[in-house]
């Protein structure tokens, strides 16, 4: 199999079936499988998940699902991981969406480009499913080491994870990223420039209430994993911790036109 999906859901009965729609409408025709994980939700999410099985199966889709309780995302992710068969495995939230053309997309670039660690393209930030349009996650390489990356909806090679192992559950938040890190300069990542993928703003690496949380676990990965140099690790914490204060404020006050050039500049950087 050519193609695996994972979403990881926990109480997502308010998102999740956008999430499945975005699967069941994509114009790639191959079989491919998708994965969910769930975390022993309380709400109706179990109920939407067994209401959905029979849709996969009429589109084809090799559906497979469990759920039990878990210690967070990257305990999910790897216990799908262990459920896959596919060559090229994507993780994708219980908010976030494939937009139609997604999987032929990352299909024709793939097989047109093999032996590739990672293929990543551009993802659209979302708001309550309204584009902001100022916002997009880039591929970001300097020095030959990464410093960001489009994780939502990119495909992983499946040897990657066989060459460097699974997610560290030790990270709540940054757990993909640290992966990634793993390889330092030998990570071949192959990115091209379109939209595969929505992504809502409310996750918990954008979440106001968990940024300095989040910058803290970029900041142990770069350093631990990633060989940063301490002041490289802290000149980028200190980068995206203003940035972000800074266009939360130009935002507010001057306007999205003129945050968007404060969001430039930090960028540069």
């Amino acid at each position: 199999m050519f193609f695996s999906v994972i979403t990881a859901t926990y109480n997502s009965q308010k998102t999740v079936k956008g999430t499945f729609d975005s699967l069941l409408n994509q114009t790639y025709t191959d079989v491919f499988e998708y994965i969910v994980i769930d975390g022993n939700s309380q709400d109706s999410t179990i109920d939407i998940i067994k209401n959905y099985e029979s849709k996969f199966k009429e589109k084809n889709i090799n559906f497979k699902w469990i759920s039990e309780p878990d210690t967070g995302v990257y305990n999910a992710w790897n216990k799908g991981l262990k459920m896959t068969s596919g060559s090229y495995i994507a993780f994708i939230g219980s908010d976030d969406r494939f937009l139609p053309d997604a999987l032929s997309l990352y299909h024709q670039k793939i097989s047109t480009n093999l032996n590739y660690d990672y293929y990543c393209s551009k993802v659209k930030i979302v708001d309550n499913n309204i584009p902001i349009s100022a916002y997009v996650i880039a591929y970001c390489k300097r020095n030959g080491m990464i410093k960001s990356l489009p994780h939502v909806g990119s495909f992983h090679n499946s040897k990657l994870f066989k060459s460097v192992g699974h997610f560290n559950e030790e990270y709540k938040i940054v757990g993909d990223y640290e992966l990634l890190l793993r390889p330092k300069t030998q990570l071949k990542v192959y990115s091209f420039d379109y939209f595969t993928t929505e992504m809502e703003i409310g996750g918990i690496s954008n979440n106001p209430k968990f940024v300095k949380k989040t910058l803290l676990e970029l900041k142990r990965a770069r350093i631990e994993t990633g060989g940063f140099s301490i002041f490289y690790a802290n000149m980028l914490y200190y980068n995206h911790f203003l940035r972000i204060k800074y266009v939360a404020f130009a935002k507010r006050i001057l306007g999205v036109n003129f945050s968007t050039k404060i969001n430039k500049y930090f960028k540069k950087f």
